[in-house]
């Protein structure tokens, strides 16, 4: 019996050490990053769960091996036989119980979590995000905006119907804690409060081709006045943006094409729209050509039919759009010098 205390104890020293190494460790190394949303309350407690059994179970297994090894090592001269052991019944049924027990609780809390998680709040805001390679476009149907930022009010749960365009990427937040993969041919409801007014950057998290790593947008949780006031902003802007260059920077928005295309110089996995109209672009094949109304939009509907020196080969997909969303697209492109 004086072994089993000893072990005992010995095993609740190191579960508690253990957890309190790694609750250290993972402080330092900033594996968990501030808790934006009412959902990342929920998921880290059940981590935090799991972190204390993860401990237990590795001081259960790793103190009676210490302890046995070095407590009934053979010792220095004995050659007999160790005792001869039929089995324990009784030891058999405990450690069939209380792992299945175990099992049913964590089983529960997983449960209760994932409840939390995807509790429908009715008064939820619905925003609509697009994804392709490789950027995110956020549509705010109530109010007729689209914008490249996504603004949510803060303690308000906003609803994402996101659907992707070309593969399948990952919506991920760090700070928020849940992360959904958005499927070509379908629409996915991704549910969040904020709770903590700030910027953050939503990531993709499915690699989604040669650009994945860049394709992040800002993610601003305001309080209600301000979220009003952008809205109101926004709104304003669009019922400026009448004009076709209006229309076409709107179109280039919604379409996720400053994804690949910067409209300043900065050099991006396509070609800068910055002073492109009226310039000579070289192609991969050598020749060069006029960069007009014709070239931008064959570059548009067939992008692999005039490949740009150094963009080649172009990972653009073809894009259709009418002849008027086009004009206003290449509007907006004569702006940009």
């Amino acid at each position: 019996m004086r072994h089993f205390v000893i072990v005992g104890i010995l095993v609740i020293v190191m579960a508690i050490l253990t957890y309190v190494g790694l609750d250290v460790a993972g402080v330092a190394a900033q594996m968990h990053p501030i808790q934006a949303s009412l959902q990342s309350v929920s998921i880290d407690w059940m981590w935090n769960w799991e972190i204390m059994v993860i401990a237990f179970l590795f001081a259960l297994i790793i103190v009676p091996i210490g302890y046995s090894m070095i407590v009934f090592r053979r010792k220095k001269g004995d050659t007999s036989e160790g005792e001869h052991f039929e089995g324990n019944t009784h030891l058999e049924i405990v450690w069939t119980v209380l792992p299945l027990f175990a099992v049913l609780v964590l089983g529960y809390m997983g449960a209760y979590s994932l409840g939390e998680i995807r509790r429908v709040d009715p008064n939820a805001i619905t925003i609509k995000v697009k994804a392709r390679q490789f950027a995110w476009t956020f549509e705010y149907p109530e109010y007729g905006i689209v914008s490249n930022e996504l603004h949510l009010p803060v303690d308000q749960q906003v609803v994402l119907k996101m659907e992707s365009s070309d593969v399948i990427h990952s919506f991920w937040v760090p700070e928020f804690r849940v992360k959904q993969d958005v499927v070509p041919g379908r629409v996915t409801d991704y549910r969040i409060t904020p709770i903590l007014v700030g910027d953050y950057k939503v990531r993709c998290a499915e690699l989604c081709g040669a650009s994945h790593a860049y394709m992040e947008n800002n993610v601003i949780v305001d309080t209600k006045a301000d979220y009003d006031a952008w809205i109101a902003e926004q709104q304003a802007i669009a019922a400026a943006n009448q004009t076709p260059e209006g229309q076409g920077k709107l179109l280039t928005v919604k379409n996720g094409c400053l994804g690949c295309h910067s409209v300043d110089g900065t050099k991006m996995t396509g070609p800068t729209w910055f002073g492109l109209f009226g310039s000579t672009v070289e192609l991969a094949d050598g020749t060069s050509v006029l960069a007009d109304e014709a070239f931008i939009s064959e570059s548009i509907l067939d992008p692999k039919a005039g490949e740009v020196a150094g963009f080649s080969p172009t990972t653009m997909p073809p894009y259709n759009l009418t002849e008027a969303e086009i004009a206003n697209i290449i509007a907006y492109i004569k702006t940009l010098k």
